[in-house]
């Protein structure tokens, strides 16, 4: 199945809309950058300008140092291990800071930790890179989430076009035209979906305070369980996206009224991702609040023949429900930097490629 990614101009102009109105720290509080778009032969994107570590929807320093501090966590039962990634890791915080990539403008930045890219061709790519580097000769030029399922002819164009290849996690994709049969796991996951006693509310149901319980749910999983460095999205954001088509939003309502899950779906083209996702952590595991929400995603994407991009993280679960593994990488262009960014840019993917890449695949980070 194609990925078939086709951004939607008229979405496109709605989110840089919100973003013109309303000051992005309201929106996401831990983002600091200025939202425009640009357009390509055709093809309409989202883009963003910052110039300082943010959270790592626009922060290789984030991405690359903080949040993989962050995953050490995983390896608390082998401390000689831990202590191991956690000294190389600091050593590299000087090399990605002289990268420069935090200083960067990135073309199709949906503000998720995925953004289906849409196809470019070499044609489409030295454009982009042409009209970007004119119009911000100081950043480097940052495209994430591409992986060789969807994006095989993307990112040879890319590479073409002189931009560089940086492994960034391993991600994990469930195509319905691929997989023969439901997993017993994810049959199970069906069957709590369709006994839930839980209301499936959709947005359209929503009031002011159930967006203030949707962010506080994410919260909950995202920021309190996790890390804070993941994007902070208000409910003034969650909202908006709603109200202008980005995110389908849906609540787990229970007796009380009260919302104790929620997911936002985004669909663009062919390809279908989870960017939201919370629950109240509190409540009794064997509710199944996770499995009950990651069902509602799973059916979307085998109802409507979707290829999903189920992002990183819980690996196991994951595999366990007909995905498999790939490795996203993010696109960076420096070559009209400075010597000092585009030689730290190719020590680091030197050192992600020999390194990382096979501790992603081993680990599943």
């Amino acid at each position: 199945m194609s990925s078939g990614v086709a951004n939607d101009p008229g979405l496109v102009g709605r989110l840089v809309k919100i973003f013109s109105r309303t000051p992005t720290g309201d929106l996401i509080a831990n983002l600091d950058a200025t939202i425009d778009s640009v357009t390509v032969n055709g093809i309409t994107m989202p883009l963003s300008r910052s110039d300082a570590p943010t959270c790592y929807l626009c922060s290789p320093s984030a991405a690359y140092i903080d949040y993989a501090i962050e995953e050490t966590r995983h390896f608390t039962a082998k401390p000689w291990l831990q202590k191991t990634l956690l000294t190389l890791i600091r050593a590299c915080r000087p090399l990605i800071r002289a990268t420069g990539l935090d200083r960067q403008v990135q073309p199709n930045n949906w503000l998720f930790s995925t953004n289906p890219v849409p196809a470019l061709s070499d044609e489409n790519t030295r454009t982009l890179r042409d009209d970007v580097t004119r119009s911000d000769p100081d950043r480097a030029i940052v495209i994430r989430s591409l992986n060789s399922r969807a994006d095989t002819r993307t990112m040879a164009a890319l590479r073409s076009a002189g931009f560089l290849l940086l492994p960034s996690r391993q991600i994990y994709i469930f195509d319905p035209q691929t997989t023969q049969k439901p997993s017993e796991d994810a049959k199970r996951d069906q069957k709590l979906l369709a006994n839930t006693p839980y209301e499936l509310a959709p947005a359209a149901t929503f009031s002011a305070e159930d967006y203030t319980r949707a962010a506080d749910l994410y919260s909950q999983l995202y920021l309190e369980k996790y890390t804070d460095l993941n994007p902070q999205y208000s409910a003034a954001f969650l909202a908006q996206a709603h109200q202008i088509g980005l995110l389908q939003i849906i609540g787990l309502r229970g007796a009380d009224d009260l919302l104790d899950g929620v997911i936002g779906l985004f669909e663009n083209g062919q390809t279908l991702t989870m960017p939201l996702l919370g629950y109240d952590t509190r409540k009794p595991q064997k509710l199944g609040l996770y499995r009950i929400l990651n069902a509602i995603g799973h059916q979307h994407a085998l109802n409507h023949g979707k290829f999903y991009n189920m992002s990183a993280g819980a690996a196991d679960f994951k595999r366990n429900r007909g995905a498999t593994p790939d490795i996203e990488y993010t696109a960076v262009y420096v070559a009209h930097l400075g010597l000092r960014a585009r030689i730290a840019t190719r020590i680091t993917k030197t050192l992600l490629d020999l390194i990382g890449v096979p501790l992603l695949r081993k680990f599943g980070l």
